[in-house]
């Protein structure tokens, strides 16, 4: 990151900035540069902050890249009429603001890149068949992370309401270049599946051991809220390599993984981070059983997208500039004795 001595106006960055400039296949190659670096010291995290109310959510995480130049904040709100974010990327140098970015399309990016990277890296370098459980917005990138990073042949989808399912079906053949399956529910949908991606929102675990065959991979990026879960815990029984993106995260507000491992440090020792085993070159052993794959969301992850998008629209004269204020000292009003009124 090249820094100019002259004062240069933060970006504001939309959506169709964030489409224009950067690739799915992009983020996930950008994302395992950042998840090397925060494995080797080099990047950290700021961990996640979570409030709920009703049945809506409110979310800020945040991440440095020192060594790039950056550090940045993302804050979102999660209501059942709708959802916002907005990133805020600053130097790391002089703590100038960079840019304000919408910030939807890079978490819908690094959502899917992250499960894509495990996915390369963890899945049967022959697999060629994915399941997928859910239909909700999350899912159409969800399939193209996994297509990305290996040849597709079929796709099996279930979610529990048939003309939700349906309606995803036709998107989805739209979308992908590959045979794509209805599922009448999840045990058809997994059997025999080399990759299984779990993207809902359930209450309640729904994917039992006996579901999943021998060497599957699986990526379970739905539940990442402490009341969710999508898997049981027998799951965990069969897995070789256990993986996180960020172990406090997923100590902090997964069910699945608190109900496993709960506060002792201890016995988090056999789950490994995705830039750890990226670091040390880990792939999948040969012959093995299942792999699982919990990503929780962490700042790294966006920031890694996010400092993608400034450069390129930089460098494309993308984003429109913000003014640029100078600092002013807030107005007050000096404290005035009000003359005494004598009362009787």
């Amino acid at each position: 990151m090249s820094h100019d001595n002259r004062p240069q106006p933060p970006l504001w960055i939309v959506e169709e900035d964030v489409r224009q400039l950067v690739s799915l296949n992009d983020a996930i190659d950008a994302l395992a540069d950042g998840l090397v670096l925060e494995a080797r010291g080099e990047a950290g995290n700021v961990d996640k902050a979570l409030g709920q109310w009703n049945a809506s959510s409110m979310h800020a995480l945040g991440a440095m890249m020192p060594l790039r130049g950056y550090v940045a904040f993302k804050t979102w709100a999660n209501t059942p009429r709708g959802a916002a974010a907005v990133l805020s990327l600053y130097s790391a140098t002089d703590g100038a603001l960079l840019a304000l970015m919408e910030a939807s399309a890079i978490g819908t990016l690094r959502t899917a890149a992250i499960s894509g990277l495990a996915t390369r890296q963890l899945a049967s370098d022959d697999a060629d068949e994915m399941a997928l459980i859910g239909t909700g917005m999350q899912s159409p990138m969800q399939m193209a992370a996994i297509a990305a990073v290996r040849p597709l042949k079929r796709i099996r989808v279930f979610s529990p309401t048939p003309e939700k399912r349906k309606a995803f079906l036709a998107r989805a053949e739209a979308m992908m270049g590959c045979e794509i399956v209805e599922a009448g529910s999840v045990a058809e949908a997994v059997a025999g599946a080399p990759i299984i991606t779990l993207a809902t929102r359930a209450r309640e675990p729904f994917l039992t051991t006996a579901m999943v065959d021998r060497g599957a991979h699986v990526n379970a990026p739905g539940a990442i809220l402490p009341g969710n879960a999508e898997f049981h815990q027998d799951l965990f029984d069969r897995a070789g390599l256990v993986v996180v993106d960020n172990k406090r995260n997923a100590a902090k507000a997964s069910r699945e993984f608190g109900e496993r491992y709960g506060a002792d440090a201890a016995r988090w020792e056999g789950v490994h981070t995705l830039g750890e085993i990226l670091d040390a070159g880990i792939r999948r052993a040969e012959g093995s059983d299942v792999t699982l794959f919990k990503p929780m969301g962490m700042g790294l992850s966006d920031l890694a997208v996010a400092a993608l998008v400034y450069e390129r629209a930089t460098g494309a004269g993308l984003g429109t500039p913000l003014p640029v204020g100078t600092r002013a000292a807030p107005r007050w009003t000096a404290f005035e004795q009000q003359p005494q009124t004598m009362v009787g």
